[in-house]
């Protein structure tokens, strides 16, 4: 990934405005959780200040990526349209201080730098916007595999639950 490095502070007093296009196999922790790294990240960013007179960056991504549903393991597409509102401190100490100030937890406060890799805001705000568990909404029929994979463990529960025994490996007969 190349880095575009701003002067955050510099950026935000004098209310800029970036915006771009990479490609997601550019975003290494992004491309990690996509199962295609072929789609485009649309990001911008733009700076100011908040009600506070607090430094403020204004993040944007926008990306269709691939995840891996947890439950059936096929890729499906989720779309990432995410914007959130840093608010810039000098060091740790500030950025507490602000945060106690504002009591707001919709909005983040970082560390700003003369030396400030937009790239890893814009991959940093994808990641936070993906699922911890992605899943399909309604997982599509997957093959008759897992089906009468399914219907042989309903038998064989209904089994145990006549006999009051089954052997573990019951259900192995019926794969024949």
């Amino acid at each position: 990934m190349q880095a575009l490095v701003i002067d955050a502070f510099s950026f935000c007093q004098q209310k800029e405005q970036r915006e771009g296009s990479a490609k997601l196999a550019d975003f290494p922790r992004l491309a990690a959780e996509s199962a295609n790294a072929d789609a485009i990240v649309n990001w911008s960013l733009s700076g100011g200040t908040n009600q506070l007179g607090h430094p403020k960056l204004t993040v944007s991504v926008s990306v269709t990526i691939e995840l891996m549903c947890q439950r059936c393991l096929t890729p499906f597409e989720f779309e990432i349209d995410s914007q959130s509102e840093l608010i810039l401190a000098k060091n740790e100490e500030h950025a507490d201080e602000i945060e106690e100030m504002l009591e707001d937890d919709e909005v983040d406060v970082v560390v700003g730098s003369k030396t400030f890799n937009i790239m890893d805001v814009v991959e940093d705000e994808a990641l936070l916007a993906i699922p911890q568990s992605p899943k399909h909404a309604v997982c599509p029929d997957v093959g008759s595999f897992k089906q009468s994979e399914a219907a042989n463990n309903v038998e064989a529960a209904d089994s145990a639950s006549t006999s009051g025994k089954v052997s573990p490996f019951a259900v192995l007969k019926k794969l024949q």
